[in-house]
């Protein structure tokens, strides 16, 4: 067996051959082993481990996408008042980095003024390195980016010049363990009642993508919500969920499930003391890929894709926001059918790993038809595979310039610019919302 599939089994994630192929030649060198059949006929799960960490980078922040924390405390209130006294919200962050996100959820459901004793709030990671950070919550600035820093006030101690640890209060409602989604026993664990499960699946190909969404639902409560990366509503629609109405909190329920307590179209009651810039300004769910290219997922996130069976829900280290079950649209009627019959070839191409041969055919279709959208959204997928990325942004910008409701290449621009700390990303994110407020309304 070659070190992708072992990767691939371990974490889940599409990795590349390079990737895979230059985690462990930095292991081999670090170990002094000069032969590869060698390192892994002798991996131990201790040194998997360690591979491992070199393919999951994570990068999260507190806070992140706010409106999602306040939908999730408007359901935890709503559940707590029409539930008997001895009633507990179960929340569940998978994965969960460094426990950004947990944390973000603990301080706003004590800023909601949540009783402690109600709620309980589980977070897993692959990553042990990432799960010890967590547990012992300390925060430097790169932690800190909402315009509103009065949480860190109140809910952490400055330890250092630019650290900060979060209170024993909090860090104790918080139960941190490593482990994959897919280790997660749905029959084993109780249901929750909120799922954050952020950024994960778009690093995962077609298969396992739906079987993390099944492993999502079968944790998930009939009537809980489930909170996704804006570039993942697609594909967990595809796969037995729907879209909420509340504003860029990009949540979902169960198919069929009775909407939440909150009026559809309306943003949440903002929770006490929760950061200002969480407040909306545009609708929000997303969902419409407009183009089927999909090259194989083997970017390198920051120096490698960060997710796993139980990767970085709320961490996305630069711009791979394809959906990967997201539905397609078809071609725009103005193509010609040989352009169309192009457009099929450079997907099919990138799919099989044939890059250069795709890009090829996306040059050919330019020539015939220099207004092909598609053809630069793919080609910023190839620059992308290649680390390429200021030429993948250039190609994702062409695309969006021909096609302006080109949600795909909108998302990828978003991640790509939340990455570099562009203040533009927040833009590209309503951008895309409204994408898919319009494409739903039609």
């Amino acid at each position: 067996m070659n070190v992708q599939t072992i990767l691939r089994q371990a974490t889940g994630l599409n990795l590349s051959k390079s990737v895979a192929e230059r985690a462990m030649a930095s292991r081999m060198e670090r170990l002094g082993v000069a032969e590869r059949e060698a390192y892994l006929a002798a991996l131990s799960p201790d040194e998997l481990t360690q591979l491992v960490e070199l393919v999951v980078v994570p990068e999260s922040w507190l806070f992140r996408d706010p409106v999602a924390f306040q939908a999730a405390v408007v359901h935890v209130k709503a559940r707590l008042s029409d539930a008997q006294s001895g009633t507990i919200a179960r929340i569940l962050s998978v994965p969960c980095a460094g426990g950004e996100e947990p944390y973000s959820m603990a301080m706003a459901l004590s800023d909601a003024g949540v009783d402690p004793e109600r709620y309980t709030i589980d977070a897993w990671d692959i990553s042990p390195v990432c799960v010890a950070r967590a547990q012992a919550g300390v925060y430097g600035r790169n932690a800190f980016r909402s315009d509103d820093l009065r949480f860190r006030e109140r809910h952490f101690t400055r330890t250092g010049d630019e650290e900060y640890t979060i209170s024993d209060a909090l860090r104790g409602k918080v139960r941190f363990r490593q482990g994959s989604l897919f280790a997660l026993d749905a029959g084993r664990l109780p249901k929750y009642d909120v799922i954050f499960c952020r950024n994960l699946l778009i690093y995962f190909d077609k298969p396992t993508t739906r079987d993390a969404a099944v492993r999502l639902s079968a944790l998930l409560a009939d009537d809980g919500l489930l909170f996704a990366g804006y570039a993942e509503v697609p594909a967990f629609c595809q796969h037995g969920f729907a879209p909420l109405q509340f504003p860029r909190a990009f949540g979902l329920k169960k198919e069929g499930a009775a909407p939440p307590p909150s009026a559809p179209g309306k943003a949440p009651v903002p929770a006490p003391g929760m950061p200002s810039a969480a407040m909306p300004r545009t609708q929000a769910p997303q969902a419409h890929s407009a183009a089927k290219a999909s090259v194989p997922s083997a970017t390198k996130q920051s120096g490698a894709a960060r997710a796993t069976g139980a990767a970085p829900a709320t961490k996305t280290a630069t711009t791979r926001a394809y959906a990967q079950g997201a539905p397609a649209a078809a071609t725009p009627p103005t193509a010609s059918t040989a352009t169309a019959t192009l457009l099929e070839q450079a997907r099919k191409l990138a799919d099989q790993g044939r890059f250069a041969e795709a890009e090829n055919a996306c040059q050919t279709c330019l020539a015939q038809t220099p207004d092909a959208a598609d053809a630069y959204f793919i080609l910023g997928l190839l620059n992308e595979q290649a680390g390429q990325l200021e030429k993948a942004e250039q190609h994702w910008r062409r695309c969006i310039y021909l096609r302006p409701d080109h949600y795909e290449a909108l998302c990828h621009l978003a991640l790509l610019a939340e990455h570099n700390r562009d203040p533009g990303a927040a833009a590209l994110k309503a951008r895309a919302a409204r994408v898919y407020q319009r494409q739903q309304a039609s």
